[in-house]
């Protein structure tokens, strides 16, 4: 069985960092299927999914880790090409990745106790996002 939804998101930009693994708990509970696989995924080129501790630190730690690794305050070609000031926002997606799949048995998902599943908005402005959610499974 196959089951598709979608999380919808309002966000802030410049690494703004959303836990949904409530989201999905809730989507694999309600699809009917016990055991399979749960993939999110995001449209678009600016945003990124991940798993981390959500806690304070790391709410902190990550923008200033991805600001060392991609600044936001130098020009990149991407911004040369399309003049929106974004091109380290690409990069930061790009390395992040636009999906993540974790499997789930007995309708559980199979994270660690201290893993949730964060969606990040790299972009440089507010953005409204819609994840689609795929779940696979029997």
């Amino acid at each position: 069985m196959i089951v598709t939804k979608t999380i919808t998101l309002s966000t802030k930009g410049r690494c703004d960092i959303h836990d949904i693994t409530d989201n999905l708990r809730s989507l694999v509970d309600s699809s009917g299927i016990s055991t399979g696989t749960v993939t999110v995924f995001v449209p678009g080129s600016t945003g990124g999914l991940t798993t981390i501790e959500y806690e304070p630190g790391l709410l902190s730690d990550l923008p200033e880790l991805m600001e060392k690794l991609v600044p936001s305050d130098i020009e990149y070609k991407h911004d040369q090409t399309w003049h929106d000031g974004n091109g380290f926002s690409h990069l930061r997606a790009a390395m992040i990745g636009p999906d993540i799949t974790i499997p789930f048995v007995s309708g559980k998902l199979t994270l660690g106790t201290w893993q949730q599943v964060v969606f990040l908005c790299f972009d440089n402005r507010e953005r409204n996002r819609e994840l689609v959610v795929q779940i696979v499974g029997e």
